[in-house]
Formats: C-alpha cells, sequence, structure tokens
C-alpha cells in the first residue's frame, strides 16, 4: 500500500474547532437537500406543472451525482488541497441552490438538482479528510462523532425543515424556499471557511500527481449502472432495470483491474486499493453500506404512511420524526466517547438499539390506532435514533483509523459513496414491499410494518457483520496492539 508519513497540519487552539463548526455546517446543508425536498413535491407539482417523471428526477438525481462525484472529489481533494476543494464545492452548491429556487419549469429544476448533488459530493469527503488532518486520538473520535450527529440529525430534521418553510412561505411558490434558504447559509460558511480552513498542501510530489481519468469514467460508470435502477425503481416498471446491475459490477470489476494496472506502473490510482487490506476500512465500509440500506428507510416509509394514509400535514410529519433526531445527537454524543474504550463493541451495541427501537415503532402501529399513531412511536423513535448515533460516528472513526491522513479524502469519498449506495438499494426494497402491498389493497398500517421489518432485516444483516469482526478481533489479539500512531492514520 502506498503510503503516507504527512501527519496533521497543525491548527491552533480553539481554531480547529471553530474550522470543525464550519465543516459541519456545510455538510449539514449539503446532507438536508437530500430530504428537504420531499415534503416540497406537490408544492412543486402545482407550481411547475410537473409530471411524475419530473419529481422522481427532482429527488432521486441529487442522491445519483451525490454519489457518483464522491470519490473523485475525495481525491481531488488529497491531490489539490482540501481547503480549495471545499470552497469551490461550497461556491457551485450555493450557485446551485439559487439557480434551482429560480428554475421556470421542471427540466431546469432537475438539471440544477444535478448539479447540486455534483456540488454536495465536493464538499462532503473534504469534511472527513479535515477531521483527519486536524485531530487526533480523543479529540477526533469527539471530532466524529459530532459528524455522526450531523448526519443523523439532518437526515431526520429534513422533512420538518421543508415543512417548516412551505407554510412559513405560503402560496403556490413556497416550495422555491426550500432551496433559497441555503443563500445566506452557503455565503456565511464561504467567508468563514476562507478564513478558518487550514491548507494542506501534502507530502512533495503529491501535487504533481496526475488525476486518474480512465479510472473516473470506470468508477462513474459502475456506480451509474449500480444506483440508476435503484433511485428510479417506482418509476421504471418492468424488470429489464435489473440487467444494469451485473453490467455495474462488470465496470467495478474493469476499474478494480485498472488500479492494480496503475498501482503496478507506479502511477497515482484513484483509489489506493492497498485502503482494501486494511480490515477496519473494509469492513467500516460494508457495515455503513448494510446499516444505511436499513436506518433511511424508515423515514421514506414513515413519511409517506403519515402524509398519503393518515393525512398527516407537510410540518406535522416532518415534527413526528424529531424524536429519532434528538436521539441520533444524544447517541453521536455518547458514542464518539465510548468508541475509544470499547472499540466494535459500541456499533454492535448501536445496531442491536436500532433494532429495537424499530422493534418498537412496528408493535406502536399495531396497537396505537389513528391519527394518534405519531405519539406512540415517539419512545421508539428516540430509541432507534439513540442506537443510530451509536452507530454512525463510531463506525466511522472505526473505519478511518488506520487511513493515512494524505489518503483520507479518497477513503471518506468510499465510505460515503457506500452509504449513498445503501441508502438507495435500502429505498428500493423497502419500498417495493411497501407498495406492493399497497397495491393489494392491503391496510397501510400492515404495508408499513412490512417494510419496516424488512428494514430491520438489513439491520441484523449489518450486526451480524459486526459481530464476525469482533470475533475475528478476538481470535487476532495481536491486530489490537497495532501502534496509536497507526491507529490515527499518520
Amino acid at each position: 500500500m502506498t503510503t503516507d508519513q504527512a501527519g496533521p497540519v497543525p491548527v491552533v487552539g480553539d481554531r480547529r474547532w471553530k474550522a470543525l463548526a464550519v465543516c459541519l455546517t456545510a455538510a449539514f446543508m449539503t446532507l438536508l437537500d437530500t430530504s428537504i425536498v420531499n415534503v416540497a413535491l406537490p408544492s412543486v407539482e402545482r407550481g411547475l406543472r410537473a409530471d411524475e417523471a419530473d419529481l422522481s428526477w427532482v429527488m432521486s438525481g441529487y442522491a445519483l451525482t451525490y454519489g457518483l462525484c464522491l470519490v473523485p472529489a475525495g481525491r481531488l481533494g488529497d491531490m489539490r488541497g482540501r481547503r480549495q476543494t471545499f470552497l469551490t464545492g461550497l461556491a457551485l452548491f450555493t450557485l446551485a441552490s439559487a439557480a434551482c429556487g429560480l428554475s421556470s419549469g421542471a427540466a431546469w429544476l432537475v438539471l440544477f438538482r444535478l448539479l447540486q448533488g455534483a456540488s454536495a459530493a465536493l464538499i462532503a469527503p473534504q469534511t472527513s479528510a479535515l477531521i483527519q488532518q486536524m485531530f487526533q486520538g480523543p479529540e477526533r473520535a469527539r471530532a466524529f462523532g459530532m459528524m455522526g450527529s450531523t448526519i443523523g440529525i439532518s437526515t431526520a430534521v429534513g422533512p420538518l425543515a421543508g415543512g417548516l418553510l412551505i407554510q412559513a412561505s405560503g402560496g403556490p411558490e413556497g416550495w422555491r424556499w426550500v432551496f433559497y434558504v441555503n443563500l445566506p447559509i452557503g455565503v456565511a460558511v464561504f467567508c468563514a471557511a476562507l478564513r478558518l480552513l487550514p491548507r494542506s498542501p501534502g507530502p512533495p510530489g503529491r501535487r504533481g500527481e496526475c488525476f486518474d481519468l480512465p479510472g473516473v469514467l470506470l468508477l462513474g460508470a459502475g456506480v451509474l449502472a449500480l444506483m440508476l435502477p435503484l433511485v428510479q425503481n417506482q418509476q421504471w416498471h418492468g424488470r429489464s432495470k435489473w440487467a444494469l446491475l451485473p453490467a455495474g459490477a462488470c465496470l467495478l470489476a474493469a476499474f478494480w483491474a485498472w488500479e492494480r494496472h496503475q498501482g503496478r506502473r507506479g502511477r497515482a490510482p484513484l483509489i489506493d486499493l492497498g485502503l482494501f487490506r486494511l480490515r477496519s476500512f473494509t469492513l467500516g465500509a460494508l457495515l455503513s453500506l448494510v446499516y444505511f440500506g436499513g436506518f433511511t428507510t424508515l423515514f421514506f416509509v414513515y413519511t409517506l404512511f403519515l402524509q398519503n394514509s393518515m393525512g398527516y400535514g407537510a410540518l406535522a410529519a416532518g415534527l413526528s420524526s424529531m424524536p429519532f433526531a434528538l436521539g441520533a445527537a444524544a447517541g453521536s454524543a455518547l458514542g464518539g466517547r465510548l468508541v475509544l474504550r470499547f472499540g466494535r463493541r459500541t456499533v454492535i451495541g448501536g445496531l442491536s438499539t436500532v433494532a429495537v427501537g424499530m422493534a418498537g415503532v412496528v408493535t406502536a402501529v399495531q396497537f396505537v390506532p389513528g391519527r394518534a399513531v405519531a405519539w406512540g412511536v415517539a419512545l421508539p423513535l428516540l430509541v432507534a435514533g439513540l442506537g443510530s448515533g451509536l452507530t454512525i460516528s463510531p463506525n466511522t472513526t472505526l473505519t478511518l483509523s488506520r487511513v493515512p491522513v494524505g489518503r483520507g479524502g479518497a477513503a471518506g469519498g468510499v465510505l460515503q459513496t457506500a452509504q449513498r449506495i445503501g441508502s438507495a438499494a435500502g429505498i428500493a426494497v423497502v419500498g417495493s414491499v411497501y407498495f406492493a402491498h399497497l397495491a393489494h389493497r392491503g391496510s397501510p398500517a400492515t404495508a408499513l410494518q412490512l417494510g419496516l421489518l424488512t428494514s430491520i432485516g438489513i439491520i441484523l444483516l449489518a450486526l451480524v457483520l459486526a459481530y464476525a469482526d469482533l470475533r475475528e478481533r478476538r481470535s487476532h489479539p495481536e491486530e489490537e496492539r497495532k501502534p496509536e500512531a497507526a491507529r490515527q492514520g499518520t
């Protein structure tokens, strides 16, 4: 594996935490846009006379380009500097948000949503790489805990934020404020980032490396072939779309062969394949893929159930997800401290807690009838959120713990790409179960329960992976006694 001996660039005193706040604010804004638009779709449909295909692309196009660009964006940050890449992505995201709000037709809105997703991908891997660059040891775990809180809260409060903005603005053009809200935030974060973010020149020779364009094309085509049938599952009818999955697998195999070829020739690959010889990285990325396939589907089917079957408005449906957000914030803060002491056992505890909380949601839906259901599931959602916080941030800390700082951007891109693919796959699977039951005139409550039971099954698969890793580590305790410098990835 290509090694990188460059350690974190010193950032003095409280400035590190201010820089982290800048990064997490930008991350929150971009992650919020994956779900905030959901409750605005009826308003978009009326305002732009958009059809079902347009609405599908407004929602899924962002996730698609976001997932496609994460790894190249991470590699670009490693090569050209994380600060510069972060600022470029933030500027483009802010401009794309303004363009979305000004869109005069559905086609323009779809186009600018695609640009928004690609811009967000420039920001995301720089955040995890900058944490590795600025922090070490317990402080790094605490910083990743704050990042985990950001991920969990942004996922949960998106529908609430969208409902509040639409209700406050009112009228048929209220959906535009879902995008305009990013403008003052984007400008303020950009100005703060100019002052606070550290420069990361990297080790000698890093800036002279060539960007692996064939690798980018192969990886992009492979990820596109995997994600497209998943994000368009409800809109593309028939089975022919699934032929893209084996095509995507072949393209990713070709990408792997190309990257090995690049390494043998002494050229810088897009992804250092030596990262996958790190068990902590490989297991953590796989666990993220599976877990995000389970927990993100909760909001998809639950919000649909409340709005379409229980008659909840956008704001009320958004408020119902707040217990999960509060639990995720508390769990992430706690997980950042526990992971240094308990390691993978923290993740196992978190996954178990999520499964228990979601089982509680299934039970509450059974016994709490009618519109009172949101009150009945509040406590189980709080428990599930707590478990999610104990899962995401500790798993991120463990996954990136041995990654060299100079490869942190590309590694973070791989990790977040796994999360996006997992989310798309989970929504496709759980959504199919939910809609199939409704199509046969089944009870909406039963459809929700079946969907959530499928989600629990996916989460239990992630739990099996975590247990397998823990048993392997107990069989090879010498792996746990590697020097602390290796754990910090320096």
